[in-house]
């Protein structure tokens, strides 16, 4: 493994198009990265998200989520999101994604996709909901890469089809600007982009020429996080 160390640039200059699914171009590459989390401006924990691939289109994406100070630490608050998909018509589609969070009590989520008869399933352990798929679709973990691998080929309105718990979400996000963010990696010009078909607050930073995942990013949806990138490595 190489580590990269994570310079500043400045992105400029990218045609305003709309994504589609044929964006995507080249297959995403195998990566670590490490995050520091915090709550409310307050430290809480390390994110680790990885990416593998396993040969023949498929890949395994996971983001483990470990408390290491404060409440998160003393109620032993962990999250694991695991999700395998492929990589098909130069887009990832998800097969199946698993979702465990520990804290006071577990909540578990599992989502699996039938790709022959179009069908998703999502179980939360009280019976299963099932509707149907659609090309490109990928889930709630996912996301945050097939956006960077989107912003990667130059989009700057972007609409990904995301699964959810009944539903399929047309999720919209567009490119707001070029900004100046510091974080544990290093100092960075990225571009900010924020979801703009819903009220649930998202913020993410990309420097998608190097890197497929923000080095910053805040939300809501899940609990009100910031993640900032520690560091980033590759093959």
């Amino acid at each position: 493994m190489r580590t990269l160390k994570l310079p500043s640039i400045l992105l400029a200059g990218l045609a305003l198009v709309t994504f589609t699914t044929a964006a995507f171009a080249a297959a995403p590459t195998p990566f670590t990265a490490t995050y520091q989390v915090s709550r409310d401006g307050e430290a809480m924990g390390q994110a680790t998200i990885t990416l593998k691939a396993l040969g023949n289109g498929e890949y395994e994406y996971s983001n483990q989520i470990r408390g290491t100070s404060g409440l998160a630490a003393m109620l032993g608050a962990n999250s694991s999101d695991i999700t395998r998909f492929r990589w098909n018509n130069n887009a990832p589609e998800t097969e199946s994604y698993n979702s465990k969070v520990s804290a006071l009590k577990t909540k578990q989520r599992q989502m699996l996709v039938n790709w022959n008869t179009k069908q998703v399933s999502v179980d939360e352990g009280k019976g299963a909901t099932n509707y149907a798929a659609e090309p490109g679709m990928v889930d709630r973990n996912t996301m945050s890469l097939a956006l960077g691998l989107a912003l990667r080929n130059g989009s700057q309105n972007v609409t990904l089809p995301v699964g959810v718990k009944q539903r399929v979400e047309q999720q919209q996000f567009k490119v707001q600007g070029t900004e100046a963010v510091k974080v544990p990696a290093g100092s960075f010009q990225a571009q900010r982009v924020t979801r703009t078909d819903s009220d649930k607050h998202f913020d993410a930073w990309y420097v998608p020429k190097q890197f497929s995942l923000p080095v910053k990013m805040a939300q809501s949806d899940g609990g009100d996080l910031t993640l900032e990138l520690v560091r980033y490595s590759s093959p």
